[in-house]
Protein backbone atom coordinates (compact mmCIF):
# COMPACT_ATOMS: atom_id res chain seq x y z
CA UNK A 1 0.00 0.00 0.00
CA UNK A 2 2.62 2.47 0.96
CA UNK A 3 5.15 1.57 -2.12
CA UNK A 4 4.77 1.59 -5.64
CA UNK A 5 5.35 -2.13 -5.94
CA UNK A 6 2.34 -3.03 -3.42
CA UNK A 7 0.24 -0.57 -5.14
CA UNK A 8 0.49 -1.89 -8.42
CA UNK A 9 0.35 -5.63 -7.06
CA UNK A 10 -3.12 -5.02 -4.45
CA UNK A 11 -4.25 -2.00 -6.10
CA UNK A 12 -3.98 -3.02 -9.90
CA UNK A 13 -7.49 -0.25 -10.56
CA UNK A 14 -5.30 2.39 -9.50
CA UNK A 15 -2.85 2.72 -12.28
CA UNK A 16 -4.85 4.73 -14.02
CA UNK A 17 -6.90 7.00 -12.69
CA UNK A 18 -6.99 9.50 -9.13
CA UNK A 19 -8.99 8.40 -6.39
CA UNK A 20 -9.61 10.40 -3.61
CA UNK A 21 -12.98 9.34 -2.25
CA UNK A 22 -12.33 6.55 -0.08
CA UNK A 23 -14.71 8.64 2.55
CA UNK A 24 -17.59 7.47 0.65
CA UNK A 25 -16.32 3.71 -0.97
CA UNK A 26 -12.86 2.19 0.03
CA UNK A 27 -10.83 0.57 -3.26
CA UNK A 28 -10.23 -3.39 -1.86
CA UNK A 29 -6.66 -4.78 -2.09
CA UNK A 30 -6.69 -8.17 -4.29
CA UNK A 31 -6.56 -9.96 -0.93
CA UNK A 32 -9.99 -9.21 -0.20
CA UNK A 33 -10.85 -10.43 -3.65
CA UNK A 34 -9.41 -13.47 -2.89
CA UNK A 35 -11.49 -13.31 0.00
CA UNK A 36 -14.68 -13.13 -1.43
CA UNK A 37 -13.46 -15.99 -3.95
CA UNK A 38 -12.80 -18.26 -0.64
CA UNK A 39 -15.85 -17.63 0.70
CA UNK A 40 -17.81 -18.26 -2.68
CA UNK A 41 -15.68 -21.63 -2.47
CA UNK A 42 -16.45 -22.37 1.19
CA UNK A 43 -19.98 -22.02 0.29
CA UNK A 44 -20.33 -24.88 -2.19
CA UNK A 45 -19.46 -27.52 0.58
CA UNK A 46 -22.54 -26.56 2.46
CA UNK A 47 -23.04 -26.93 5.96
CA UNK A 48 -19.78 -28.57 6.56
CA UNK A 49 -18.59 -24.88 4.87
CA UNK A 50 -20.43 -23.01 8.05
CA UNK A 51 -17.57 -24.30 9.86
CA UNK A 52 -14.91 -22.26 8.22
CA UNK A 53 -17.70 -19.63 7.96
CA UNK A 54 -17.92 -19.53 11.98
CA UNK A 55 -13.86 -19.87 11.90
CA UNK A 56 -13.95 -16.55 9.73
CA UNK A 57 -16.55 -15.39 12.05
CA UNK A 58 -14.23 -15.48 15.28
CA UNK A 59 -11.59 -14.10 13.44
CA UNK A 60 -12.87 -10.87 12.64
CA UNK A 61 -13.74 -10.06 15.88
CA UNK A 62 -10.76 -10.47 17.20
CA UNK A 63 -9.22 -8.41 14.58
CA UNK A 64 -12.04 -5.84 15.01
CA UNK A 65 -11.53 -6.51 18.70
CA UNK A 66 -7.62 -5.39 18.60
CA UNK A 67 -8.72 -2.52 16.92
CA UNK A 68 -11.33 -1.30 19.34
CA UNK A 69 -8.50 -2.40 22.49
CA UNK A 70 -11.51 -4.50 23.41
CA UNK A 71 -11.99 -8.22 24.23
CA UNK A 72 -13.18 -10.65 20.99
CA UNK A 73 -16.35 -11.31 23.59
CA UNK A 74 -17.02 -7.32 23.53
CA UNK A 75 -17.45 -7.04 19.62
CA UNK A 76 -20.16 -7.81 17.57
CA UNK A 77 -21.34 -7.63 13.76
CA UNK A 78 -24.39 -6.26 12.51
CA UNK A 79 -25.47 -5.81 8.65
CA UNK A 80 -24.37 -1.88 8.67
CA UNK A 81 -24.15 1.27 10.99
CA UNK A 82 -27.60 2.11 10.52
CA UNK A 83 -28.89 -1.62 12.04
CA UNK A 84 -26.37 -1.13 14.83
CA UNK A 85 -27.88 2.44 16.18
CA UNK A 86 -31.18 1.61 15.42
CA UNK A 87 -30.54 -1.68 17.90
CA UNK A 88 -28.66 0.93 20.20
CA UNK A 89 -31.30 2.73 20.30
CA UNK A 90 -33.71 0.04 21.15
CA UNK A 91 -31.40 -1.07 23.89
CA UNK A 92 -31.52 2.04 25.58
CA UNK A 93 -35.18 2.26 26.69
CA UNK A 94 -35.53 5.93 26.28
CA UNK A 95 -38.09 7.48 28.11
CA UNK A 96 -40.71 11.10 28.35
CA UNK A 97 -38.05 13.24 29.74
CA UNK A 98 -34.77 12.08 28.34
CA UNK A 99 -32.37 13.82 26.37
CA UNK A 100 -30.15 12.96 23.46
CA UNK A 101 -27.22 14.76 21.84
CA UNK A 102 -26.30 14.33 18.50
CA UNK A 103 -24.08 17.20 16.23
CA UNK A 104 -25.09 18.38 12.41
CA UNK A 105 -21.51 17.23 10.92
CA UNK A 106 -23.05 13.44 11.83
CA UNK A 107 -23.87 11.10 9.08
CA UNK A 108 -27.75 10.23 8.97
CA UNK A 109 -27.35 6.80 10.06
CA UNK A 110 -25.81 8.53 13.40
CA UNK A 111 -27.90 11.23 13.89
CA UNK A 112 -31.59 9.64 12.83
CA UNK A 113 -32.70 6.89 14.94
CA UNK A 114 -32.62 9.62 17.70
CA UNK A 115 -34.66 12.14 15.69
CA UNK A 116 -37.81 9.72 14.61
CA UNK A 117 -41.14 11.47 15.71
CA UNK A 118 -41.53 8.49 17.85
CA UNK A 119 -38.78 8.44 20.18
CA UNK A 120 -40.00 9.60 23.59
CA UNK A 121 -36.75 11.46 23.98
CA UNK A 122 -35.64 14.57 23.29
CA UNK A 123 -32.69 15.21 20.62
CA UNK A 124 -30.68 18.45 21.52
CA UNK A 125 -28.35 18.91 18.23
CA UNK A 126 -24.49 19.92 18.92
CA UNK A 127 -23.99 22.90 16.33
CA UNK A 128 -20.69 23.10 14.65
CA UNK A 129 -19.28 26.91 14.90
CA UNK A 130 -16.81 27.77 11.94
CA UNK A 131 -16.68 24.02 10.74
CA UNK A 132 -15.76 22.77 14.18
CA UNK A 133 -17.84 21.55 17.57
CA UNK A 134 -16.98 23.91 20.32
CA UNK A 135 -16.35 21.91 24.01
CA UNK A 136 -18.72 24.62 26.06
CA UNK A 137 -21.49 24.00 22.75
CA UNK A 138 -21.61 20.67 24.17
CA UNK A 139 -21.25 21.59 27.83
CA UNK A 140 -24.36 23.93 27.79
CA UNK A 141 -26.48 20.79 26.48
CA UNK A 142 -25.63 18.31 29.29
CA UNK A 143 -27.80 18.01 32.22
CA UNK A 144 -29.26 15.47 34.61
CA UNK A 145 -31.85 14.07 31.84
CA UNK A 146 -28.97 13.73 29.50
CA UNK A 147 -28.56 9.70 28.53
CA UNK A 148 -26.72 9.72 25.17
CA UNK A 149 -23.76 11.62 22.94
CA UNK A 150 -23.99 10.63 20.34
CA UNK A 151 -20.30 11.29 18.05
CA UNK A 152 -18.15 10.49 14.93
CA UNK A 153 -14.76 10.66 15.87
CA UNK A 154 -14.37 11.62 12.12
CA UNK A 155 -17.17 13.77 10.43
CA UNK A 156 -18.10 12.57 6.90
CA UNK A 157 -19.01 16.15 6.06
CA UNK A 158 -15.95 17.89 6.17
CA UNK A 159 -13.48 15.76 8.35
CA UNK A 160 -13.26 17.62 11.52
CA UNK A 161 -11.66 15.13 13.59
CA UNK A 162 -13.15 15.37 17.54
CA UNK A 163 -10.87 15.83 20.14
CA UNK A 164 -13.02 12.13 22.54
CA UNK A 165 -10.93 12.15 25.13
CA UNK A 166 -12.16 15.84 26.51
CA UNK A 167 -15.19 14.77 25.29
CA UNK A 168 -15.70 12.20 27.51
CA UNK A 169 -14.20 13.82 30.38
CA UNK A 170 -16.50 16.56 29.68
CA UNK A 171 -19.76 14.37 29.70
CA UNK A 172 -18.70 12.33 32.64
CA UNK A 173 -18.39 16.04 34.21
CA UNK A 174 -21.74 17.70 33.86
CA UNK A 175 -23.80 14.17 33.23
CA UNK A 176 -24.39 10.70 33.76
CA UNK A 177 -24.92 9.67 29.95
CA UNK A 178 -23.13 7.16 27.96
CA UNK A 179 -21.15 8.13 24.91
CA UNK A 180 -21.57 6.74 21.72
CA UNK A 181 -19.04 6.86 19.10
CA UNK A 182 -18.90 6.50 15.02
CA UNK A 183 -15.43 5.62 13.58
CA UNK A 184 -16.56 5.05 10.16
CA UNK A 185 -14.24 7.54 8.87
CA UNK A 186 -11.41 6.91 11.54
CA UNK A 187 -10.92 3.37 11.08
CA UNK A 188 -8.02 1.90 9.45
CA UNK A 189 -6.79 5.77 8.36
CA UNK A 190 -6.41 6.87 11.95
CA UNK A 191 -4.72 5.80 15.08
CA UNK A 192 -7.58 4.85 17.56
CA UNK A 193 -7.81 5.71 21.38
CA UNK A 194 -11.35 5.05 22.15
CA UNK A 195 -10.37 4.45 25.84
CA UNK A 196 -14.10 5.44 27.73
CA UNK A 197 -16.05 4.90 24.96
CA UNK A 198 -19.06 3.42 26.03
CA UNK A 199 -20.50 2.08 22.66
CA UNK A 200 -18.12 2.05 19.18
CA UNK A 201 -20.05 1.81 15.73
CA UNK A 202 -18.42 1.30 12.24
CA UNK A 203 -19.07 0.66 8.88
CA UNK A 204 -16.93 -1.87 6.82
CA UNK A 205 -16.49 -0.52 3.40
CA UNK A 206 -14.67 2.46 3.59
CA UNK A 207 -11.49 3.27 4.60
CA UNK A 208 -10.64 -0.63 5.80
CA UNK A 209 -11.19 -1.49 2.44
CA UNK A 210 -13.65 -4.45 3.07
CA UNK A 211 -17.41 -4.71 2.09
CA UNK A 212 -21.23 -3.73 2.52
CA UNK A 213 -23.01 -5.57 4.37
CA UNK A 214 -21.01 -5.25 7.48
CA UNK A 215 -20.96 -3.44 10.59
CA UNK A 216 -18.74 -3.39 13.87
CA UNK A 217 -19.99 -2.95 17.27
CA UNK A 218 -17.89 -2.90 20.27
CA UNK A 219 -19.73 -2.72 23.67
CA UNK A 220 -17.16 -2.98 26.65
CA UNK A 221 -17.77 -5.20 29.28
CA UNK A 222 -18.74 -2.85 32.05
CA UNK A 223 -20.98 -1.81 30.01
CA UNK A 224 -23.40 -4.63 28.79
CA UNK A 225 -26.34 -4.18 30.86
CA UNK A 226 -26.88 -0.49 29.15
CA UNK A 227 -26.17 -2.13 25.24
CA UNK A 228 -28.11 -5.38 25.20
CA UNK A 229 -30.89 -4.39 22.64
CA UNK A 230 -34.01 -6.36 22.95
CA UNK A 231 -34.53 -7.26 19.21
CA UNK A 232 -36.13 -10.58 18.03
CA UNK A 233 -34.21 -12.22 15.91
CA UNK A 234 -32.04 -15.81 16.90
CA UNK A 235 -28.65 -15.28 16.66
CA UNK A 236 -28.59 -13.06 19.77
CA UNK A 237 -31.07 -14.64 21.50
CA UNK A 238 -29.87 -16.94 24.58
CA UNK A 239 -30.97 -20.59 24.08
CA UNK A 240 -33.16 -19.88 21.33
CA UNK A 241 -34.45 -23.10 20.02
CA UNK A 242 -34.56 -24.28 24.00
CA UNK A 243 -37.63 -26.88 24.52
CA UNK A 244 -39.34 -24.21 26.31
CA UNK A 245 -39.07 -21.48 24.11
CA UNK A 246 -42.60 -20.44 23.80
CA UNK A 247 -43.40 -20.41 27.31
CA UNK A 248 -41.83 -17.32 28.74
CA UNK A 249 -40.14 -13.86 27.02
CA UNK A 250 -36.85 -14.60 25.20
CA UNK A 251 -33.74 -13.23 26.48
CA UNK A 252 -31.32 -11.44 24.71
CA UNK A 253 -27.57 -12.47 25.11
CA UNK A 254 -25.40 -9.44 27.02
CA UNK A 255 -24.00 -6.66 24.82
CA UNK A 256 -22.20 -6.76 21.71
CA UNK A 257 -23.56 -10.24 20.87
CA UNK A 258 -27.62 -8.67 21.16
CA UNK A 259 -26.61 -6.97 18.13
CA UNK A 260 -26.06 -9.79 15.93
CA UNK A 261 -29.96 -10.61 15.51
CA UNK A 262 -29.57 -12.93 12.87
CA UNK A 263 -27.11 -15.30 11.04
CA UNK A 264 -24.17 -13.35 10.02
CA UNK A 265 -23.58 -12.11 5.99
CA UNK A 266 -20.95 -14.02 5.94
CA UNK A 267 -19.05 -12.91 2.74
CA UNK A 268 -18.84 -9.19 4.14
CA UNK A 269 -16.85 -11.59 7.67
CA UNK A 270 -14.73 -12.86 4.93
CA UNK A 271 -13.96 -9.55 3.14
CA UNK A 272 -14.00 -7.38 6.20
CA UNK A 273 -11.56 -10.07 7.84
CA UNK A 274 -9.28 -9.74 5.14
CA UNK A 275 -9.23 -5.97 4.85
CA UNK A 276 -8.56 -5.81 8.80
CA UNK A 277 -5.85 -7.95 8.29
CA UNK A 278 -4.34 -6.13 5.29
CA UNK A 279 -4.64 -2.74 7.28
CA UNK A 280 -2.56 -4.38 10.55
CA UNK A 281 0.01 -5.66 8.25
CA UNK A 282 0.88 -2.10 7.29
CA UNK A 283 -0.10 -0.76 10.37
CA UNK A 284 -2.69 2.51 10.62
CA UNK A 285 0.61 4.51 12.37
CA UNK A 286 2.24 3.98 9.01
CA UNK A 287 -0.85 4.67 7.12
CA UNK A 288 -1.41 7.94 8.80
CA UNK A 289 2.15 8.88 8.92
CA UNK A 290 2.18 8.28 5.15
CA UNK A 291 -0.89 9.92 4.22
CA UNK A 292 -1.14 13.01 6.56
CA UNK A 293 1.53 15.15 4.46
CA UNK A 294 -0.83 14.34 1.66
CA UNK A 295 -3.52 16.04 3.08
CA UNK A 296 -1.46 19.07 4.55
CA UNK A 297 -0.67 19.71 0.97
CA UNK A 298 -3.31 18.92 -0.68
CA UNK A 299 -5.36 21.29 1.93
CA UNK A 300 -2.60 23.86 1.41
CA UNK A 301 -2.97 23.85 -2.33
CA UNK A 302 -7.23 24.15 -2.24
CA UNK A 303 -6.94 27.20 0.47
CA UNK A 304 -4.86 29.24 -2.11
CA UNK A 305 -7.76 28.82 -4.69
CA UNK A 306 -11.07 31.04 -4.65
CA UNK A 307 -13.15 27.99 -3.21
CA UNK A 308 -14.74 28.22 0.65
CA UNK A 309 -13.20 25.69 3.14
CA UNK A 310 -15.57 23.88 4.92
CA UNK A 311 -12.71 22.31 7.21
CA UNK A 312 -11.57 24.15 9.88
CA UNK A 313 -7.75 24.52 10.28
CA UNK A 314 -6.57 24.00 13.20
CA UNK A 315 -4.33 21.59 15.40
CA UNK A 316 -5.38 18.23 15.52
CA UNK A 317 -8.44 18.65 13.49
CA UNK A 318 -7.20 17.06 10.31
CA UNK A 319 -8.26 13.25 9.71
CA UNK A 320 -7.79 11.73 6.49
CA UNK A 321 -10.69 14.57 4.95
CA UNK A 322 -11.25 17.48 4.39
CA UNK A 323 -14.67 19.84 1.60
CA UNK A 324 -15.11 23.02 0.05
CA UNK A 325 -18.26 24.31 -1.48
CA UNK A 326 -18.31 26.36 -4.69
CA UNK A 327 -21.13 27.62 -6.84
CA UNK A 328 -19.56 25.47 -9.89
CA UNK A 329 -19.51 22.63 -7.86
CA UNK A 330 -21.02 20.13 -10.17
CA UNK A 331 -19.09 21.76 -13.41
CA UNK A 332 -16.12 21.42 -10.96
CA UNK A 333 -16.83 17.76 -10.64
CA UNK A 334 -17.77 17.09 -13.90
CA UNK A 335 -14.23 18.25 -14.89
CA UNK A 336 -12.21 16.36 -12.51
CA UNK A 337 -14.26 13.31 -13.65
CA UNK A 338 -13.53 13.55 -16.93
CA UNK A 339 -9.48 13.22 -16.38
CA UNK A 340 -10.45 10.42 -14.15
CA UNK A 341 -10.66 12.37 -10.57
CA UNK A 342 -12.51 10.82 -8.38
CA UNK A 343 -13.78 12.85 -4.91
CA UNK A 344 -17.35 13.20 -4.09
CA UNK A 345 -19.71 15.91 -5.08
CA UNK A 346 -23.43 17.32 -3.16
CA UNK A 347 -25.06 19.56 -3.02
CA UNK A 348 -22.24 22.04 -3.85
CA UNK A 349 -19.77 20.51 -1.45
CA UNK A 350 -16.72 18.94 -3.07
CA UNK A 351 -15.00 16.51 -0.48
CA UNK A 352 -11.70 14.75 -0.83
CA UNK A 353 -10.45 11.52 1.23
CA UNK A 354 -7.26 10.48 0.99
CA UNK A 355 -5.82 7.21 2.30
CA UNK A 356 -2.58 4.98 2.19
CA UNK A 357 -2.93 4.03 -1.23
CA UNK A 358 -2.52 7.80 -2.70
CA UNK A 359 0.31 9.28 -3.95
CA UNK A 360 2.26 12.85 -3.97
CA UNK A 361 1.58 12.51 -7.51
CA UNK A 362 -2.30 12.02 -7.02
CA UNK A 363 -2.51 15.47 -4.84
CA UNK A 364 -0.32 17.01 -7.42
CA UNK A 365 -2.37 16.41 -10.53
CA UNK A 366 -5.59 16.63 -8.63
CA UNK A 367 -4.40 20.40 -7.65
CA UNK A 368 -3.09 21.28 -10.74
CA UNK A 369 -6.34 20.26 -12.52
CA UNK A 370 -8.74 22.09 -10.33
CA UNK A 371 -6.84 25.25 -10.41
CA UNK A 372 -7.93 24.73 -14.70
CA UNK A 373 -10.76 24.02 -14.12
CA UNK A 374 -11.47 27.20 -11.92
CA UNK A 375 -9.81 29.35 -14.12
CA UNK A 376 -11.79 28.31 -16.84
Amino acid sequence: MLTPTARETDFPSLTERTYLNTAAEGISPGQVVAALGQYAQDRLLGMDGRLLHEAQWRQVRQRAARFFDLTMEEVGFCSCTSEAFNLAAMALRLQEGDEIVVNDLDFPATATPWMQADCAAVAKVWRARQGALRLEDLIALLGPRTRLVNVSLVSFYNGFKIQLEEIIEAVRQHSSALVAVDVTQALGRVPLNLKGADLIVSSTHKWILGSHGGGLVGVPAKRTQEWTTPAGGWYNIQDAFRSDRFDGPAQSKPGAESFMVGMPNYAAVYAVNAALAYIESVGVENIARHADPLVRQCLDGVKAMPIELLTPDEPGALGGIFSFLHPQAERLHQHLHEQNIHIMSQAGRLRVAIHGYNTQEDIEFFLKTLHEALKA
